[in-house]
């Protein structure tokens, strides 16, 4: 979908917070400015003269944005800090910066502040250019740590062969309680399995599958991040001996009419409202940074991607399934016998 970082907070955050998209955005630029401390700095005028905008420009946006801006690596700078900074300057020749030392506070931009403003500014060409250049780059890294798609990319995250496993096994408790225990035909399968996931994100396979753009032959939950398969996990084992317990008592299969009822006492019961809105939360945000796909029903729960989560879905620790499965061969073993 079309994003326009000048209107979304969110939409630049999830850039922001991307460590492997920032680097690749520093390498494609290569901005010139005073090497400090762990980076590149770059003063106020600096930043107007690459933009082409008046210095005025950047001081508005500052007052405008402060908090946003601060948080992503704008930094006054005093004291010895300041002082060192001036140091920096001298021994780098850099002499289109002149900090006098009656100065007694300077505001400078570390990288990801440079990029946070350009995804702010509309009076700059040279800004809209490199808002496209970062959207760019931001899908060429994604793609490329993930293999040219992220249609599986929960599937790099190192619990998801166990959250995977357990839940096929809690499955079958779920399915074999519908077989034995409701008075339905193979209708109920999918039916039930549709109030879960409604329960849980709000949309059942089918409108999942659209908003996924999956085809006919791919298996819904193989696309689940470990969170979500953890608590349909849980709702199945739950319900199912739910199912169980209620017909023992009968001494007969339930009806639909009893298993609706039955599972309407399940799904509301106090214990599921933070688990389900985590899981949310989890999903909805997720699937917007990474796939580009946009969960109209959880929109209120979409929060920025954090740092730890590109590092998991995209950095060294994760790992292709078949990587994985290799490594996994022991806890598979277990898994299986369980059964």
């Amino acid at each position: 979908m079309a994003k326009d970082l000048t209107n979304s907070s969110l939409e630049r955050q999830n850039i922001l917070n991307n460590p492997y998209a920032v680097q690749e955005i520093e390498k494609a630029t290569n901005l010139q400015g005073v090497r400090f401390e762990d980076g590149v700095r770059f003063v106020k005028e600096q930043v107007a003269d690459f933009f082409g905008i008046d210095i005025r420009t950047v001081e508005r946006y500052l007052e405008a944005h402060g908090d946003e801006l601060e948080h992503n690596g704008y930094e006054v700078l005093k004291g010895g800090k300041l002082q060192a900074f001036r140091e920096a300057i001298s021994a780098q020749f850099v002499t289109d910066i002149d900090v006098g030392s009656k100065v007694r506070n300077l505001g400078i931009f570390d990288f990801r502040s440079l990029l946070n403003i350009s995804m702010l500014l509309t009076e700059s060409e040279t800004a809209r250019v490199l808002r496209q250049t970062i959207l760019d780059v931001v899908i060429d890294t994604i793609n490329q740590r993930t293999g040219g798609g992220t249609k599986y990319i929960n599937q790099r995250d190192e619990d998801f062969i166990q959250a995977s496993f357990a839940e096929e096994n809690y499955r079958k408790e779920f399915t074999n309680a519908l077989r034995d225990h409701v008075d339905m035909g193979t209708f109920k399968y999918p039916l039930y399995t549709d109030k879960i996931y409604l329960s849980i994100f709000r949309e059942n396979a089918k409108e999942y599958r659209k908003i996924l753009k999956l085809h006919e032959k791919d298996n819904v939950r193989d696309t689940f991040y470990s969170e979500i398969l953890d608590l349909i996990a849980s709702f199945e084992f739950g319900f199912a001996k739910l199912i169980e317990e209620s017909a023992k008592r009968k001494g007969s299969q339930l009806t639909s009419y009893e298993t609706d009822h039955l599972y309407k006492e399940f799904e509301s019961q106090a214990h599921w409202k933070p688990l389900i809105e985590r899981a949310r939360n989890k999903m909805a945000s997720r699937d917007l940074a990474f796939r580009d796909a946009l969960h109209q029903q959880l929109e209120e729960y979409i929060t920025p991607v954090q740092k730890m989560d590109f590092e998991r879905f995209l950095g060294e620790k994760s790992k292709e399934l078949a990587e994985r499965l290799e490594e996994a061969k022991d806890v598979f073993k277990r898994l299986k016998e369980r059964k």
